[in-house]
């Protein structure tokens, strides 16, 4: 690993040449004739992708080629993901909403936060302009993100340019996922090889130089390997003044039989994101700043970020007689993660000047991860159970390097609100506490869970994961070591009851932790490290309900407490107790599929209260409710075909007041707003279509960072889209 000290001075790569690449790979002539699909290649890709194709909307198909586009298909059945078995969504007594490939595709989605726009209970903060930032139930998380049910929680951005679809798994997730978790986790179901011969181009076009190619090649290689590989390129601006974004990416994926049983899946991912880390803009007696949405604070030039990441994947899959199924999974990850920032402070009481600040924090972390899973059924009397024992192992190498950002030798300078733009020179250079330090952490975990059908109407899950969590954390600075091990037990249970085959209720009962390590590996200290780490703990009862054939409605009722939360101590304040320091409260209504033929739509409700139970901080009292968590959102999203060839969408989203921060003393006001989009089908290789975003040109605030980043929502965009298969 290099010295990650030098991560600001790398040259970046050109990808110029993808686009290139991408528009030969997808017009190239076939390598074989077409094979069908025997059922042990099918994956959850494969299936959804012929699920959802414009010909034959929810229904399922068989292993034939197909030459429409993908337009429809709004609900997913299934998921292996929540249970490590493949399951029905009827049957697992968890809130699971599912953002399937045509939803990607209706809504020209092009990152995670645009993926979960219209998913009930789940948001995006600002995370400060660099990284990926969800928070769940209250929950705010930059790590708890899975390609393929293995941990990705570097923080940077993602993209969907090799994705089949994103599952949010609300609540509590240890029992499977292990440490985090504490409110849900995103995982991205990746595209995989599956014998269709087919190519995809898609060439994106829209406001403020908003420019995107993405490529998908399906290829059979004879009748017992496959190969798919997906690109992107994108060089785009933003209505935010001086932000650029340029990415690229490109991810081979291989599979091939080793006989009738066994399927093995390689695949390697290059990515690269650079763009302006923006931090918006800063409040004025407890609200944003009245400003235009494109002024930027600070200075767009000094604050770079980019993230590289380099991943291999493989998976096997055997089926043993009987039934019998082991999957072994490994990923190996490479990250390296740089951001600069000049970022606004407070403005003062006369809102004429506005303090100015800046730092830069390089990381760079490896990552090995390796699952092996054995699931089997059998019938003791009258009871079935389906069980899955399993064993994950993982090592986490991570350096990380902060300094901060001198304004002719001044930490913080103050600009007029009118101009507010720093234009001196500013030094970056490591201040006496500042972060640098390299750690390693080890997970070894054994789990077992088991599926049980007491009767025809009613099944149970129970699971259990012990985990033992290792850290070493070694400060460069002082040459101090401290380190901590943790064994928590995570315990699942859950009840489901179906007096009608279409509908479940369900009650469930899980609990997640976070090791004082954080959740990026880098809070741990002398003074916390034989603390228990935080608990999280979640009731939910709910009921999913096939409506009718592709309509699925779904209810979730909740309660998200946080424990072992550190404070200090009355009596003492150098030491710390643990208290209950958090509570989250909600209803949740999702609604997805086919009213009719012609008509899909998607949408939920969230109603959440969460507040801070007792006093943590000066900023974090007793009573307070929790930063950027809305009492009450709505979403709703329709695309209607008129006929085979036209169709349009329209969404709404609304979305209370929320604080800014936990001190409450800064509000983003609520707002309602609306999408649209106009699709045309040329023919079956030719596909058009155009969205707009923000339909009437609504000013609002998207999300913040605390009290003094808060992110201006965008004024009205266009973004028109053509889609080629070959």
């Amino acid at each position: 690993m290099s010295n990650v000290s030098s991560i600001a001075a790398r040259a970046a790569t050109s990808p110029r040449l993808l686009a290139v690449a991408l528009a030969a790979a997808c017009a190239g002539p076939a390598f074989a004739p077409a094979a069908a699909r025997a059922a042990e290649a099918a994956t959850f890709a494969a299936s959804e992708a012929a699920d959802d194709r414009l010909d034959a909307p929810g229904t399922e198909l068989d292993p034939v080629e197909v030459n429409g586009f993908p337009g429809k298909g709004y609900r997913a059945d299934r998921t292996s993901t929540a249970t490590k078995t493949d399951t029905p969504l009827r049957d697992i007594p968890q809130a699971i909403s599912v953002v399937t490939r045509a939803q990607i595709r209706d809504q020209a989605v092009q990152s995670l936060a645009e993926a979960v726009r219209y998913v009930p209970g789940v948001g995006f903060a600002q995370g400060e302009g660099n990284r990926d930032t969800a928070i769940f139930r209250g929950s705010s998380s930059t790590a708890d993100f899975y390609i393929d049910g293995m941990r990705d929680d570097t923080q940077y951005f993602r993209d969907l340019y090799n994705i089949e679809r994103v599952e949010v798994l609300k609540g509590p997730n240890a029992m499977i996922f292990g440490r985090g978790g504490s409110g849900g986790v995103l995982n991205r179901v990746s595209k995989a090889p599956g014998w269709n011969d087919t190519r995809e181009l898609g060439l994106t076009l829209g406001s403020w130089n908003d420019r995107r190619l993405t490529g998908d090649v399906d290829q059979a290689l004879g009748d017992t390997a496959a190969l798919r590989v997906t690109g992107v390129y994108e060089d785009s601006d933003s209505y935010r003044h001086g932000y650029s974004l340029e990415r690229w990416g490109i991810n081979p994926t291989l599979s091939f039989r080793l006989g009738e049983n066994t399927l093995v899946t390689a695949g390697y991912e290059h990515f690269k994101d650079e763009r302006t880390a923006d931090r918006g803009i800063p409040s004025f007696r407890g609200r944003p700043l009245a400003t235009d949405p494109s002024t930027f604070f600070g200075n767009a030039e000094l604050s770079p970020t980019w993230a590289e990441v380099d991943a291999l994947n493989l998976l096997v899959d055997h089926e043993f007689a009987d039934g019998v199924t082991l999957r072994n999974r490994t990923r190996w990850a490479d990250y390296s993660k740089f951001y600069q920032n000049v970022f606004p402070g407070a403005v003062n009481a006369a809102g004429t000047e506005v303090a100015l600040s800046a730092y830069s924090n390089a990381t760079e972390r490896t990552n090995l991860f390796n699952q092996t899973d054995l699931t089997f059924a059998f019938a003791t009397g009258a009871l079935r159970h389906e069980v899955l024992a399993g064993a994950e192992f993982g090592r986490q190498d991570t350096d990380n390097l902060r300094q901060t950002g001198y304004f002719d030798g001044a930490t913080s300078i103050s600009v007029p609100v009118s101009d507010p733009l720093a234009r001196g020179p500013v030094v970056f250079a490591p201040s006496a506490t500042d972060a640098n330090n390299r750690g390693r952490a080890d997970t070894a975990a054994l789990y077992v869970q088991d599926q049980v059908e007491l009767t025809p109407q009613l099944r149970a899950i129970v699971g259990l994961r012990y985990d033992r969590f290792e850290v070493d954390l070694r400060n460069n600075r002082n040459g101090a070591l401290v380190s901590a091990t943790d064994t928590p037990l995570s315990p699942r249970a859950g009840l489901v009851y179906k007096p009608l085959e279409p509908l479940s209720l369900y009650a469930s009962y899980s609990v997640a932790y976070q090791p004082r390590a954080g959740e990026q590996l880098a809070s741990l200290s002398a003074s916390n490290r034989s603390l228990e780490p935080e608990q999280f703990r979640n009731l939910e009862v709910g009921a999913k309900w096939d409506l009718r054939e592709g309509l699925a409605a779904t209810l979730a009722v909740y309660r998200l407490e946080r424990s072992n939360v550190a404070v200090p101590d009355p009596a003492d304040p150098t030491l710390s107790i643990l208290v209950d320091g958090q509570r989250t409260k909600g209803v949740e209504f999702g609604l997805a599929g086919q009213l009719t033929e012609a008509w899909q739509l998607i949408g939920g409700y969230a109603y959440q209260d969460g507040t801070i139970t007792r006093t943590q901080s000066a900023s974090a009292q007793a009573g307070a409710r929790l930063a950027q968590l809305p009492e009450h959102t709505f979403s709703l999203w329709n695309r209607y075909d008129f006929s085979p060839a036209w169709g349009v969408g329209l969404g709404a989203i609304y979305r209370s007041a929320m604080f800014a921060s936990t001190d409450n003393t800064v509000t983003l006001p609520g707002f309602t707003r609306f999408d649209a989009a106009v699709y045309y089908r040329v023919n079956d290789n030719l596909r058009l279509q155009a969205n707009i975003e923000n339909l009437f040109d609504r000013a609002y605030y998207a999300n913040a960072n605390g009290n003094n980043n808060i992110t201006p929502g965008s004024p009205r965009a266009l973004r028109v889209g053509v889609d080629l298969r070959f």
